[in-house]
């Protein structure tokens, strides 16, 4: 029973992708039929009607159509023959209408309109000799209305439609074709309209359709069944007894005397036999992949431990100073292997002194990643207390240097800055040059004096340099798996991709700037490998000067709260001196924002506000932060109102923040632990 039941999954694909591409060939064979039948004829009622209209117009007399245009024309024995012929020509060609008319440029005018009771046409719809039809009133759409333009057109150019007019309405689906009757001048005095009607002519295609459908699906309905059988007995019986075989061997768990006997003398019988010599070969197998698989995980959750342990003890929390508005900074570490030898860290050494370190040690692995582990902790514990950088290197490369049996080594790049007065002091132990960016400028390389790696050598001597970071400039540190990535051909990505990408960023902060660049990098690498650890660290000054002490005010964000966090701010600007039209601006945008979270941060909840003032004397600066707890919004990626517009032109809102920006010196947003934070500044 379980055989019949493996063997029948398989038969039904079978069925199932035969019934399907049969629907699709018959549908293509049937459609390409239809097509090419259908262009055919359509062409031929096409040059049957161009031809017809050309030939009537040229056997008319020149003089028997003056007459008939002529005032009193429908009473000439020209018109009574032109009739009579009209009628015959009509019969004879089953044309659908023809007609004499005349044209000009916003009606047409009939003078003969052929009749044969006998084919069906109503006496009583004959246009009478004078009938002057209105284009608008004829054409049943604009597509109508454009063709009767067009008509007179071609007439005043003294032609005709050399491609008939296709109608598709309710008047029915026809083609149309006028030719000029022309006088010996060569100038058009009448129009010959010739109409064939191509119901009959859809309806046949529509048929032939269907008939060369049912054709079709009755053809490949037998050679499916037919290969059906054939399939049956050749591919799914012996797959069936194959695939139970299987299924008893994984029942019982054994795979000794399991052989299957197959006998078809083509891929399936050597399938058969290839199953009975695995059968022979993987009691064997397994065993030994217990063993391999056991000390694998061993190995792997030993590693993966390991990973943990690492990424622990690198600063991993951004931001990594939220109470500090001075700077921003972030770093990530991407390994070439579960653990690598690249770190990166930063810490206060005091309130005023921060460190920044990024280092790369010799080799892959675990035992760079045990060396980085000794070498982050010596660099930290030497800079905690208070040496300048190039004491640190020199310290650390000591103690390096003692018991170094596996001769390993770290190139190291330190830098002690100070928050209040913006200089950075660094020192460089082998590694790569880190790059700069003043103001709105581009990053450059900063090439600084290298010393010798850390454990190279006991007694190495670290050179300080100096240099001065301003509010708006950019530090990018790095370790060598940024420029020495390669692609698939072994192209270095190189400083000057680097340096393309950091400028190519824009204003972007910390963590959009390291991201931008991994990005670049893995588009340059594509498919390759990484063999080395990436590590970046970037550090980017928004201000200068100690953080003021910050008071906070809470309140519930409703607009009822919007005197009281007024009084707030305004004691603290009065305390502080502020002038008056000073005052005023700032407390002009500090309604602008609060009433902006009232209205908007938890509608349609409620919630709190927390707002933040403090003053620095030194730098004469008032800071106001406003922090909540609703929807992420962030004021400053709208784009800045058109004031150039007119009030009904311009868009609504945008004008609040717009002001704010302009009349504070600093507006700076971020989100951050599910909260938004907007702050600014000006200086008093």
């Amino acid at each position: 029973m379980k055989k019949r039941r493996i063997r029948l999954k398989l038969l039904p694909k079978f069925v199932v992708s035969l019934i399907i591409l049969g629907l699709f060939l018959s549908v293509c064979i049937s459609v390409f039929s239809y097509v090419n039948t259908r262009q055919y004829l359509e062409n031929m009622y096409a040059q049957r009607a161009v031809f017809g209209a050309q030939s009537i117009a040229t056997m008319l007399s020149v003089d028997d159509v003056k007459e008939i245009i002529a005032p009193g024309g429908d009473e000439t024995a020209a018109y009574a023959r032109t009739a009579e012929m009209f009628n015959q020509l009509k019969k004879d060609g089953e044309i659908t209408f023809l007609s004499l008319v005349l044209l000009d440029e916003d009606s047409v005018t009939f003078l003969i309109d052929a009749c044969v009771p006998e084919m069906g046409d109503d006496p009583a719809a004959q246009m009478p000799y004078g009938t002057d039809v209105l284009y608008t009133d004829a054409a049943s759409s604009p597509e109508d209305l454009d063709r009767y333009v067009s008509a007179w057109e071609l007439y005043r150019q003294n032609t005709g439609t050399t491609e008939p007019f296709v109608t598709d309405n309710e008047y029915g689906y026809n083609y149309s074709v006028g030719w000029p009757i022309l006088d010996e001048n060569g100038q058009a005095i009448a129009e010959v309209q010739y109409i064939l009607d191509m119901r009959e002519v859809r309806a046949f295609l529509n048929s032939f359709l269907y008939t060369m459908l049912g054709i079709s699906l009755g053809i490949i309905a037998v050679a499916i069944g037919c290969y059906i059988l054939f399939v049956r007995k050749t591919v799914t019986r012996p797959i069936g007894v194959l695939a139970g075989q299987m299924e008893r061997v994984t029942e019982a768990g054994t795979f000794q005397n399991q052989h299957v006997s197959l006998h078809t003398g083509d891929e399936i019988e050597s399938m058969g036999g290839a199953f009975n010599f695995m059968l022979d070969e993987l009691e064997n197998y397994i065993e030994n992949l217990a063993k391999i698989t056991a000390e694998k995980e061993r190995i792997g959750a030993e590693l993966s431990v390991a990973t943990q342990i690492q990424a622990s003890m690198l600063p991993c929390i951004f931001p990594a100073f939220p109470e500090r508005d001075e700077f921003d900074i972030y770093a990530t570490m991407h390994p070439a292997k579960e653990v690598g030898g690249d770190f990166y860290d930063f810490f206060l050494v005091d309130s005023d002194h921060l460190a920044l370190v990024i280092a790369d040690v010799s080799g892959k692995g675990v035992p760079a990643a045990l060396f980085m582990v000794i070498a982050k902790t010596l660099i930290k514990n030497e800079a905690l207390m208070g040496k300048a950088p190039q004491d640190v290197l020199a310290a650390v490369n000591n103690q390096l240097c003692e018991n170094n049996e596996a001769e390993m080594f770290v190139t190291a790049w330190l830098g002690i800055y100070e928050i209040s007065t913006g200089r950075l002091t660094a020192a460089n132990a082998g590694h790569e040059f880190p790059a700069v960016r003043h103001g709105d400028g581009q990053f450059e390389l900063y090439k600084d004096r290298h010393g010798f790696v850390l454990a190279g050598m006991e007694g190495s001597r670290y050179h300080p340099y100096e240099m001065t970071l301003q509010p708006g400039d950019t530090l990018f540190v790095y370790t060598d798996g940024v420029a020495e990535a390669t692609d698939a051909s072994n192209t270095l990505y190189g400083t000057d991709r680097m340096l393309a990408a950091l400028n190519a960023s824009g204003d972007s902060r910390p963590a959009g700037l390291l991201e931008n660049v991994k990005s670049d990098i893995d588009r340059f690498v594509g498919e390759a490998p990484q063999f080395d650890d990436i590590t970046m660290l970037c550090l980017q000054i928004k201000r200068q000067g100690g953080t003021p002490e910050l008071e906070k005010l809470t309140v519930p964000a409703e607009l009822d709260q919007l005197q009281a966090v007024q009084d707030f701010i305004g004691r603290h600007l009065k305390a502080a001196g502020c002038p008056a039209k000073t005052e005023i601006a700032i407390q002009v945008a500090v309604e602008e924002l609060y009433v902006n979270i009232a209205h908007y941060a938890y509608a349609p909840g409620s919630g709190q506000a927390d707002v933040y003032c403090g003053v620095d004397p030194a730098e004469k600066l008032v800071t106001i932060r406003f922090v909540d707890s609703g929807k992420p919004f962030n004021p400053l990626a709208k784009e800045d109102a058109d004031t150039t517009l007119s009030a009904d032109e311009r868009e609504i809102g945008g004008l609040g923040i717009l002001m704010v920006k302009k009349s504070m010196d600093a507006v700076d947003y971020e989100y951050r632990d599910g909260r938004n934070v907007l702050t600014i500044q000006k200086r008093l």
